[in-house]
């Protein structure tokens, strides 16, 4: 991908993060932004969605953090080992562990007198999510491309969530979860089309420095046959 496409990419995901934080935090934190609308406050409810929208630009720099280490991780599996199958195994096994710690470890540290229906859900919402994004990859591009991009909306998604899964506060696990599930989303999907675009332009430079070379060596053959 060469680097105006690379820039693109950065800033639509900032955008799209802020944006997403800023919608979804009125909405993980009704209770709290109510009164807001009840009277009407623009100048709080406008200052509020800055707030929110700043945030929502932290989660899409950790989401793309994310999305590039992810990246290099993937590489280094492959050429570890060896194998594309073998490989997504492997990822396949991760999935599934941090699935049943994200239900299991969080119902023993913060599940004492609570039911354990809540943390299953949120697991499945992640999982879902996950899974509906490896769905559209893999039409995309091919079969092989549903376990990494799998992988990486559940494995890397958890990874980013830390910070707010070990506080446990309802309200930002949800904050934060959707604006690092649909950046993830959003870069998983479009890399492909902006390495394509990056492919086509560079060809056409190519094809451009070419042209007048050719015409050059084809005035020099005239000359030369004079």
């Amino acid at each position: 991908m060469n680097s105006r496409n690379l820039v693109k990419l950065f800033l639509t995901t900032l955008l799209i993060g802020g944006v997403t934080g800023g919608v979804v935090g009125f909405l993980a934190r009704w209770n709290e932004f109510k009164p807001y609308f009840s009277s009407f406050d623009a100048s709080a409810i406008l200052s509020t969605f800055i707030w929110l929208f700043g945030v929502g630009l932290i989660f899409s720099v950790i989401s793309q953090a994310g999305f590039f280490a992810y990246l290099t991780i993937h590489r280094f599996g492959l050429g570890i080992f060896k194998s594309a199958s073998l490989w997504n195994a492997v990822q396949l096994v991760l999935i599934l562990f941090v699935v049943f710690d994200l239900v299991y470890l969080r119902y023993l540290s913060f599940g004492s007198g609570e039911g354990i229906s809540s943390y299953i859900v949120l697991a499945l919402v992640v999982l879902a999510s996950g899974l509906v994004t490896a769905y559209f990859k893999m039409k995309q591009t091919n079969k092989q491309s549903f376990i990494p991009a799998l992988f990486f909306m559940v494995v890397f998604t958890v990874l980013e969530w830390i910070p707010v899964l070990s506080a446990n506060d309802e309200s930002w696990l949800y904050f934060m979860l959707f604006p690092l599930l649909v950046c993830n989303a959003y870069q998983l999907l479009v890399l492909s089309k902006l390495i394509e675009i990056s492919q086509k332009e560079l060809a056409s430079k190519r094809g451009r420095k070419q042209t007048p070379a050719n015409g050059k060596m084809k005035a020099g053959e005239l000359g030369e046959g004079r």
